[in-house]
């Protein structure tokens, strides 16, 4: 028998002594969701790189105190940082203007085009006019049929368009992104997810995306394209590229610069990155996202993407004040942000689920579906047809004199309007549920807000309309005579609020964020009030925003230290009881051969150094890349040459490599309860932790580890609640997709060609 056979026999050690059967290696995981794409990512040693950085800071005063340094080097040590973080935050403003340029043009074609210019879109076209009266835009013909018809094959178009470039150059493209990106921030590497080719198929896609119509923003996308560009340029310089750290710094400024750009609101970027993106938020980043989501921001101002010197098409201003009578419907609208959060991200996960299981080959034409369902409804409603911040826009706005619109009009019949208002919220919250995780760029941010307003408005509607009847009322008596007391603007301003709270579960972030979109200083407290009613109810009956719920329904690691987790058991219950150690070599000799066999068999990071097998007392750790370093260089020695890890002995026969290993790695005992674990993870950010009992080694333990322990026991603890409803639901709904799509190929081979079975 070879080494290179025999290795797994000598070097994998069996667990010793555990006191507890309910280890790691016996969780049977293929059945549990949460734990499914664990494999896709790869953790970070935070505690490694902090030593690497130390390291190199003192190597760096270590050169500069040995020789001059002229005052260019030392400019350029400074200020590198700064230059590259403001790099990235140019480049972030120039795609996101470029974006709402393309974006709105777009999504005006699809009505008709300007007869001067076809480059221009119809705000540009009419520009100065009023849209019912402008000559120069034309739509594409003077027969209603051949408009509605035309609007939806160019939204087909454009969903296709989108849906195929992701599908054949970027996977990672589709969807928004945010879920992944927390968990690499908090310490994992997803290969791929924010490279290059990402970055130009979501600047690509997404607004193709948002212009076919579907009910998808692009505030999520922004921020994963957004840290893209802060990926990929940092690893452009070597000394970003080899530190962990600093890229995080990185990617935590770049996703505020995203949502900076997105919403206009460089503030409520900032916030969100602390609130939403990062674990461990440091004092130094924040610095850090606020230059870079200003220059993003200035960048996207100087451009004037939309030559009105607002940021977002939907930025207005309220002059009047709000009144206390008001706090019982601002209430009312607080409710409904907190259950539109639950509803939506419950029936979203189950056509998530939906999706997974029937349409994973079949995803450019969901997507097509989706856009034709989407397109076929949305065209005979105002307030879904139109693009969605120009939704927001008009559901934002007063009534003012030189505001013309049927919203304003005394004249308009109101319950049709009111009608449409609320069937444009059920339909939008619909087309949002089916629509969002289909496989192009989407974000829900935006569709929530839209959802928001409508209903919003709608109330709004209800309470000018009591005020009108009841203008006497001891109620009203604080509202002005000569002018208006309900300002119907401010009630889907505020429900667009309570929905983006309700569906993201974030709460001072939202508020900044709808403050810097309208200036409207004075309606902070009616906006914390919505916003707190929503975070209450979020907090009593839902489970989290939806990118925390995709984390776990999608599988992905992520420990979340805002979280309280409760274990009531050892690191026994969820550490790994069988590991690849290798003996130190003093008495029992370890060949080249072997060395080189454990590291072709097996993919750890890093091996525990063991005294011997029989007695594995821990002696240290040694990094597989340290390995592969001295193997690579030492390529003509003898493969029957001993190794030794713990010896001064330093001879021509033998290959001493005691300089790799680390004699002090982290390790704990076995008793060591897994919520205290769990904090040395979240503190000191380690990519494991041997586990000893005795001194001797007994296990390893990683992040990943108690994830699994966690997912696997709940799912093993409510197996028995489980019920195949809604598997045969499902499988029912499937049933009947297959019959219709087969009755409507037949149908059409039967009209065409008089063979029924032609599309079959």
């Amino acid at each position: 028998m070879t080494p290179e056979q025999e290795y797994e026999d000598q070097f994998t050690l069996p667990s010793r002594n555990l006191r507890s059967r309910s280890t790691g290696s016996w969780i049977d995981q293929d059945e549990v969701s949460e734990v499914k794409r664990f494999n896709d990512f790869t953790t970070i040693d935070w505690f490694e790189d902090e030593l690497d950085v130390h390291r190199q800071r003192l190597l760096k005063q270590k050169t500069i105190r040995g020789k001059a340094t002229s005052l260019k080097v030392k400019l350029i040590s400074s200020t590198q940082t700064w230059l590259v973080l403001a790099l990235m935050g140019i480049l972030i403003g120039l795609i996101a203007s470029c974006l709402n340029i393309i974006t709105a043009w777009l999504s005006s074609i699809r009505i008709g085009h300007c007869s001067n210019n076809l480059y221009l879109n119809k705000t540009f076209c009419c520009w100065g006019q009023d849209d019912e009266n402008c000559p120069e835009w034309q739509h594409w013909s003077n027969f209603g049929l051949f408009n509605y018809i035309a609007y939806v094959l160019i939204s087909l178009v454009f969903a296709y368009l989108a849906a195929i470039l992701v599908k054949l150059y970027a996977p990672f493209a589709a969807g928004s992104g945010i879920s992944e990106i927390k968990c690499i921030v908090s310490g994992f590497v997803m290969k791929g997810f924010l490279g290059w080719s990402t970055l130009l198929i979501k600047s690509v896609g997404l607004p193709l995306a948002i212009s076919s119509g579907l009910s998808l923003g692009k505030e999520g996308p922004s921020v994963h394209y957004a840290v893209c560009v802060g990926n990929s340029i940092a690893r452009t310089f070597s000394s970003y590229r080899k530190s962990a750290s600093k890229a995080r710094e990185f990617l935590t400024a770049t996703s505020a610069a995203g949502v900076a750009v997105a919403f206009g609101s460089p503030m409520g970027g900032v916030l969100f990155s602390i609130e939403e993106i990062s674990t461990n938020f440091q004092l130094s980043t924040i610095w850090k996202s606020y230059v870079c989501s200003l220059i993003a921001v200035t960048t996207l101002a100087t451009i004037n993407p939309f030559r009105t010197g607002q940021l977002v098409m939907f930025e207005v201003t309220y002059d009047t004040n709000w009144h206390y009578f008001e706090i019982p419907l601002y209430i009312v609208l607080g409710v409904f942000g907190g259950v539109y959060g639950i509803l939506v991200s419950k029936f979203n996960k189950r056509v998530v689920a939906f999706r997974k299981k029937y349409f994973t080959n079949f995803a450019v034409r969901e997507v097509l579906l989706l856009t034709l369902l989407t397109a076929t409804i949305s065209y005979f409603n105002e307030y879904l047809r139109l693009d969605m911040t120009e939704s927001m826009e008009i559901l934002f706005h007063e009534c003012e004199a030189n505001f013309k619109h049927e919203l304003c009009d005394d004249h308009s019949n109101k319950i049709k309007l009111f009608t449409s208002l609320l069937l444009a919220t059920v339909l939008r919250m619909f087309f949002t549920i089916i629509t969002y995780g289909c496989k192009v760029p989407a974000g829900i941010f935006v569709p929530s807000m839209a959802a928001g307003a409508t209903f919003g408005r709608a109330l709004g509607m209800i309470a000018d309309k009591i005020y009108e009847q009841n203008k006497d009322s001891s109620i009203f008596l604080t509202c002005p005579t000569d002018g208006r007391c309900i300002i119907q603007g401010t009630y889907a301003f505020l429900g667009a609020a309570a929905a983006l709270s309700g569906i993201t579960h974030l709460t001072v972030t939202v508020v900044i964020i709808m403050f810097e979109l309208t200036g409207a200083l004075r309606y902070i407290i009616p906006t914390m009030i919505v916003v707190a009613i929503t975070k209450s109810i979020n907090d009593k009956w839902g489970e989290g925003g939806i990118a925390d719920q995709m984390i776990k329904f999608n599988g992905l690691p992520l420990i979340d230290s805002k979280e309280e987790f409760i274990f009531g058991t050892t690191v026994a219950s969820a550490m790994s009881s069988v590991t690849v150690a290798i003996p130190s070599g003093q008495n029992e000799p370890v060949l080249l051969s072997q060395i080189k066999a454990i590291l072709e068999k097996t993919g750890y990071r890093g091996y525990p150094v063991i005294l011997s097998n029989d007695q594995p007392k821990i002696v240290g750790y040694v990094v597989r890349s340290d390995l592969e370093y001295v193997l690579a260089n030492n390529e003509g020695l003898n493969e029957d040459t001993p190794c030794v890890f713990n010896s001064n002995e330093y001879s021509s026969d033998i290959m001493n490599m005691s300089s790799l290993v680390n004699k002090s790695p982290l390790t704990i005992h076995l008793d060591t309860k897994l919520e205290y674990v769990l904090d040395i993870f979240i503190k000191l950010g380690p990519r494991h932790i041997l586990v000893e009992d005795a001194g001797l080694l007994v296990g390893s333990i990683t992040r990943k580890d108690i994830l699994r322990y966690e997912y696997t026991l709940r799912a093993i603890l409510h197996s028995a609640d489980r019920t195949t409803s809604e598997e045969h639901f499902d499988a029912k709904v499937w049933q009947s997709m297959l019959y219709f799509s087969d009755s409507f190929r037949r149908f059409w081979g039967k009209l065409i060609h008089n063979d029924e079975t032609r599309y079959l």
